[in-house]
């Protein structure tokens, strides 16, 4: 449902000091974009460019970048990860999930198991679902008292700057799609019978708490966007608006580190040399 006009894709990234107004932010947006063959042409290209500044990324080995995907059920994040990695190196990207905890994770602080799945540097980490789950589903479905998870933003802030400084580039983008739509793609699960898998009572469960999960998201991202880690809200009711405006950040994120060429290796024998000789 359509809320408000496009912004294009400096619209989606929330600065520091804003309020997300998620309630107004369109979720069928174009964000200038033509139409579907644009965008699938656009995302090609985006997917090369992407590969080469993996590579470029790796052999620079200071620095690393985590994607995190946010959403609610069925608002594309599994989607947006595939069209994240679907041409990247596997030998040096990390893609995680995160569900409901452990009982051992639940017996060490909350940041314990994102720690533990954080990309090295020169490596491509996504997150499909975060730690923001600890301040969001625990909130929203009273896992935690107020007194346990609020905190938890100013702890989540402080790391997150810690691993800029270290050399982890932090984006987070939360993938807005509108209840219609979300319905549509439920309906859609059931139907099909190799999307049958994903489909969880709880998904239906949580459609009358809507509004109370937008609240959260609200406060989460204006409490944890900053210059250095920002959050983008994502459109999400095109797929392929969502996958280009994600592939896109993310592209613009690698190239603003101005990663180096690689140096030629000492001791390459003049066989291997490229011939530069015209």
């Amino acid at each position: 449902m359509t809320r408000t006009s496009d912004g294009g894709l400096a619209g989606i990234r929330i600065r520091p000091g804003d309020a997300p107004a998620l309630g107004h932010r369109a979720t069928d947006g174009t964000l200038g974009l033509a139409g579907k063959e644009q965008a699938r042409d656009a995302v090609a290209a985006l997917s090369r460019r992407l590969r080469e500044l993996q590579s470029l990324l790796a052999a620079d080995g200071t620095r690393a970048l985590l994607v995190v995907l946010q959403g609610m059920d069925a608002s594309g994040k599994d989607g947006v990860a595939r069209a994240l990695v679907r041409d990247l190196n596997p030998m040096i990207l990390q893609v995680r999930g995160f569900s409901a905890p452990t009982e051992e994770e639940r017996r060490h602080d909350f940041l314990w198991r994102i720690v533990g799945a954080m990309p090295a540097r020169g490596e491509i980490g996504v997150f499909n679902r975060s730690h923001y789950e600890d301040v969001l589903v625990v909130r929203v479905e009273g896992l935690a008292p107020e007194t346990v998870w609020r905190p938890r933003f100013a702890a989540i802030a402080e790391w997150e700057a810690r691993m800029h400084h270290e050399g982890v580039a932090i984006v987070k983008f939360l993938l807005h799609i509108s209840p219609e739509v979300q319905l549509e793609r439920l309906r859609e699960r059931v139907a099909e019978p190799l999307k049958r898998w994903k489909y969880r009572a709880e998904d239906l469960a949580r459609r009358p708490l809507w509004g109370t999960y937008m609240a959260a998201y609200e406060e989460a991202i204006a409490r944890t966007s900053t210059d250095d880690c920002p959050w983008y809200v994502v459109p999400a009711d095109r797929k392929w608006v969502r996958d280009w405006a994600v592939l896109q950040t993310v592209v613009d994120t690698l190239e603003a580190m101005h990663l180096p060429e690689p140096a030629m290796p000492a001791g390459v024998p003049p066989a291997l040399l490229p011939d530069r000789s015209d």
